[in-house]
C-alpha cells in the first residue's frame, strides 16, 4: 500500500508514531521548501543510543511537520522535489537532521550508505572484454556477510566467482551461533547493506533467527546462490607461481578436489574458531558440555543447573534469556565488564512504523543515518589517551571519565541492595576496554535468588561441576563455555601457502596477524582478507560497513588488475610495515593499549591486532580503490 493510497486514519496513525528529525528530511526533499531547513525547526541534539521521536520540538512545531507530511503524502502520484541531494546539500541536511557541526569528508560516504549513490565498482572499459582477460574463477571462503558483500560486487561486474562454505547454509557467525538470545548488538537498520536493505525488521535489535533469514534472503536477492557450494571445507590453498593462480584444496560432499582461482578471498571473520578453555577435566564432566555457538538444538534446561563460563558478549545475551528457565544458573567471572543501559533493547518496531520505513520516500535512508550516526565515530574522541588527565587508572579523559560516571551510577542503580555484586560488577579499567557490551537485562537477571556470580577462578571441571581455587565445588547439570574466540588466527586457519612455500600460519605466528588494509600480505599475491588483521570496530559501526569497504576494495583490485592486463599483484612490504606501524602508533594513543586490562583485541605480547585505530570515514576513504603503486605487478602473457 502506497501513502496516498493509505486511509487517512491510518497515516494520521502512522506519522504520530514518526522520529521528527527523520519526518522533517522527508518533508524536505517531498517539498524542496527550505523554510524546513530554518528555525523552529532545528532538531535537538540526541545522543541517546535510541533518540526521543520529538526531537525536542514544542508541541506546535512537531503538528506543523506532521501536518506538512500528510499533506505530501497524501498527494497522489507526487514527485519528490530533490530525489537525490548532492553532498553539499546532503552535509547540510545531515548536520539539520543530527543537530551537529558534521565534517564535509562525511557526505559522500554518507550518500552511499543511503543509496543515494551507488558504492559498488565499475568498469571504465566494456566489460564483456575487460572481463575475460582471465576466466578462472575468483574463489571466495565464507558465505556469510563478507562473502555476500564481494560477491554481490562481483556479479554486477560480471567477475566470474564461486564461493565455498563449508556449513549447508550461509550467513556465517550467523548460522552457527543459535544460542538463547542470540542477536546483534548494533542496530539492524544500521547492520545491513547499503544496497538491497530490508526495512522490515521486528525489532531495533534484531534476534539470529531474523538476522540469518536477511542475509539467505540477501544471497538470493542478489543472484548468490547458484555461485555457492554447500558443504565445502578449504583445507589447503596454495600459489602457483607457474599458473599465476591459487590452487585450493576442497573436501566436499563428492571427495576431495584442486580449484583454481585467479584470486583467494578469505571472508570466514575474526569470529568463527570457538576459543575453548585450558580447564582440566573437561572430559570427565557427566552432563552436557559445550562453547556457546554450538549450543544443542535438543537441549532443554527446564530444572537444570547451569552453569556459565565467562561474561562477555554471549554470557550477557543467554543469562538474561534463560534465568527464569533453569533451577539454579552460576556465572563464572574473570572480570568484570562495562554495559551500556538500553532500554529500548528488545522493544518492538510497531506496524505502523514499520510502513513508515517500507513506504514513506526517504524515510529509511534518513532513519538509518541517525543510527549509523549514533553508532559510528562519535565515540572514538572518548577512547584517545588524555597525557594531561589526572586520572588514568579509571579513565582516559574528561569525557571517558563521564561516561565511567555514567555506566557506573547504572550500575548502582540496577544493583542497589547488593552490595556484594556491586563489588563484583564494577570494572576498574576505563569504559570500552573491552568490547562494547549493551545491559539488555544482565543486572536484573543476576539479582534472581537462584543467581550467583562467582569470581573465584576455575581450577578444574568434575564429573558433577566445576571446583575454583577457594576450594569449593560447584555442582551442574550443564556447562556453557562463553569463552569467545581465537581471533587472531583469522584467514591463517586456512593452511595458506603463498611464494616460496610460505605458510600463512608462520607469517602470522605468536598471534600477530598483519595485512596492508587488514586485505592483504606480502608474499601472497592476489590472496585479499576480509575482516582481517585490525579492522574490527571496537569504538562502534558496524561489520557490514566493514565488509562493504573492503568488497569494494577488492572488486577495484580485480577491475584495474583485469583493465591493465596485470595476472598478480603482490603488496610491497614497505607499503605494508608503513601501514603497520601507522596502525600500531594510533593504538598507543587510544584505550586498547591500556595496561589495566586483558582483551582479546590484543595478542600475549601486547599487540592490539583485532581492532581498527582509524575513524569510519578514514577506512572509507583507505579502501575506495586500489593503487597500484603499492603493489608489485606481474603482467599477464602476452602483455
Amino acid at each position: 500500500m502506497t501513502a496516498s493510497s493509505l486511509p487517512m486514519q491510518q497515516l494520521q496513525a502512522a506519522i504520530a508514531e514518526a522520529d521528527l528529525r527523520v519526518l522533517l528530511m522527508v518533508v524536505f526533499q517531498l517539498s524542496g521548501d527550505r523554510r524546513w531547513l530554518a528555525e523552529p525547526f532545528r532538531p535537538k541534539r540526541d545522543v541517546n543510543l535510541i533518540a526521543a521521536n520529538d526531537a525536542g520540538f514544542a508541541a506546535a512545531e512537531q503538528a506543523e511537520i506532521r501536518a506538512a507530511a500528510i499533506e505530501l503524502l497524501s498527494t497522489p502520484a507526487r514527485q519528490a522535489a530533490i530525489s537525490s541531494p548532492d553532498d553539499s546539500l546532503t552535509l547540510e541536511m545531515m548536520r539539520w537532521c543530527l543537530g551537529e557541526n558534521i565534517a564535509a569528508e562525511y557526505a559522500p560516504m554518507m550518500r552511499e550508505e543511503m543509496a543515494f549513490t551507488d558504492r559498488h565498482v565499475r568498469w571504465s572499459t566494456a566489460p564483456s572484454k575487460a572481463s575475460t582477460t582471465d576466466t578462472r574463477p575468483v574463489i571466495i571462503v565464507g558465505a556469510g556477510a563478507s562473502g555476500i558483500a564481494l560477491a554481490a560486487n562481483l556479479v554486477k561486474l560480471a567477475i566470474p566467482f564461486i564461493i565455498l562454505e563449508k556449513n549447508p547454509q550461509v550467513g556465517g557467525t550467523w548460522f552457527e551461533n543459535t544460542y538463547p538470545g542470540c542477536g546483534v548488538d548494533t542496530p539492524n537498520h544500521a547492520y545491513s547493506f547499503s544496497f538491497g536493505r530490508r526495512n522490515n525488521w521486528s525489532r531495533y535489535f534484531a534476534p539470529q533467527p531474523e538476522i540469518h533469514a536477511y542475509l539467505t534472503d540477501s544471497a538470493a536477492d542478489f543472484g548468490l546462490l547458484p555461485h555457492i557450494r554447500f558443504r565445502h571445507q578449504v583445507t589447503a590453498a596454495t600459489w602457483s607461481a607457474e599458473g599465476l593462480c591459487w590452487q585450493v584444496a576442497v573436501s566436499g560432499p563428492e571427495g576431495d578436489e584442486i580449484i583454481e582461482g585467479r584470486a583467494l578471498v578469505s571472508a570466514i571473520g575474526q569470529l568463527s574458531l570457538p576459543s575453548m578453555p585450558a580447564i582440566p577435566g573437561q572430559d570427565s564432566f557427566n552432563g552436557p558440555i559445550f562453547h556457546s555457538s554450538r549450543w544443542p538444538d535438543d537441549l532443554s534446561l527446564s530444572g537444570k543447573r547451569l552453569a556459565v563460563v565467562g561474561t562477555g558478549a554471549s554470557a550477557m545475551q543467554i543469562v538474561p534469556t534463560v534465568v527464569d528457565q533453569v533451577a539454579e544458573l552460576q556465572i563464572f567471572q574473570r572480570s568484570a565488564q562495562w554495559a551500556r543501559p538500553i532500554p529500548h533493547y528488545h522493544d518492538p518496531i510497531s506496524p505502523l512504523s514499520q510502513w513508515l520505513l517500507q513506504s514513506v520516500p526517504f524515510y529509511a535512508p534518513w532513519f538509518r543515518l541517525t543510527m549509523l550516526w549514533r553508532y559510528g565515530d562519535g565515540l572514538l574522541p572518548s577512547l584517545r589517551k588524555d597525557p594531561d588527565w589526572a586520572f588514568p587508572d579509571r579513565s582516559l579523559n574528561r569525557a571517558n571519565d563521564r561516561h565511567r560516571q555514567q555506566m557506573t551510577a547504572h550500575i548502582y542503580q540496577q544493583l542497589e541492595g547488593r552490595p556484594d555484586l556491586i563489588a563484583k560488577c564494577l570494572p576498574s579499567y576505563p569504559p570500552y576496554g573491552k568490547r562494547i557490551l549493551l545491559d539488555n537485562g544482565w543486572y536484573e537477571a543476576i539479582r534472581h535468588d537462584h543467581v550467583s556470580l562467582q569470581t573465584d577462578a576455575i581450577e578444574a571441571i568434575t564429573a558433577t561441576g566445576l571446583k575454583t581455587a577457594d576450594g569449593r565445588d560447584h555442582g551442574a547439570d550443564i556447562i556453557v563455555l562463553a569463552t569467545g574466540f581465537k581471533v587472531a588466527l583469522m584467514a591463517a586457519r586456512l593452511n595458506i601457502r603463498g611464494l616460496n612455500g610460505e605458510n600463512l600460519a608462520d607469517r602470522w605466528a605468536n598471534d600477530n596477524p598483519t595485512a596492508y588494509l587488514g586485505i592483504t600480505v606480502p608474499g601472497f599475491p592476489n590472496l585479499f582478507c576480509m575482516q582481517g588483521p585490525n579492522t574490527g570496530l571496537g569504538h562502534g559501526g558496524s561489520a557490514i560497513f566493514q565488509a562493504e569497504c573492503q568488497a569494494r576494495y577488492i572488486a577495484s583490485a580485480l577491475v584495474v588488475m583485469s583493465e591493465s592486463n596485470i595476472a598478480a599483484i603482490d603488496v610491497n612490504q614497505d607499503a605494508h610495515d608503513r601501514y603497520v606501524a601507522s596502525v600500531d602508533r594510533a593504538h598507543e594513543q587510544l584505550i586498547w593499549t591500556h595496561p589495566g586490562m586483558s582483551t582479546y583485541y590484543r595478542n600475549p605480547a601486547g599487540r592490539v591486532v583485532s581492532v581498527m585505530p582509524w575513524r569510519l570515514v578514514d577506512y572509507w576513504q583507505m579502501t575506495r580503490q586500489l593503487d597500484l603503486a603499492d603493489y608489485q605487478l606481474t603482467p599477464a602473457a602476452g602483455s
